[in-house]
């Protein structure tokens, strides 16, 4: 079994930051990858930021390249994730979720997560 526990969301006025964790534990040597997605009201969930475990690759959304940031630390089989978002805008408010998998067909396609949290809440006022 594999469990995944995100924390740090909240509130913040625009070109605030936030920290998001996520930690993974349980039966993790196979999944290659951990990332960060993120849903509106009313919009479709969205790829924030993925990587490979490893030191692999990492791919960034667009919309946050340049403001947000990721680091992982692999301890004893567990991983954490950070996620570092600064200059943070409304349209960054979202319920960010943290997910880990073997990601067969790349970095960014949320089908490739196996396994997924519930989710942090992030909300920027202008």
């Amino acid at each position: 079994q594999v469990q995944v526990a995100e924390s740090g969301g909240g509130s913040v006025q625009t070109g605030g930051s936030l920290k998001l964790s996520c930690e993974v534990s349980g039966v993790t040597y196979n999944l290659y990858c951990m990332g960060w997605f993120r849903q509106a009201p009313g919009k479709e969930r969205e790829e924030v930021a993925t990587m490979y475990l490893g030191g692999g690759s990492s791919h960034y959304a667009d919309s946050v390249k340049d403001r947000f940031n990721m680091r992982i630390y692999q301890v004893r089989g567990n991983n954490t994730l950070y996620l570092h978002m600064g200059d943070l805008k409304p349209e960054d408010s979202a319920l960010y979720t943290c997910a880990t998998g073997r990601c067969p067909a790349g970095l960014g396609k949320a089908s490739g997560f196996d396994y997924w949290g519930q989710g942090t809440q992030v909300t920027v006022s202008s």
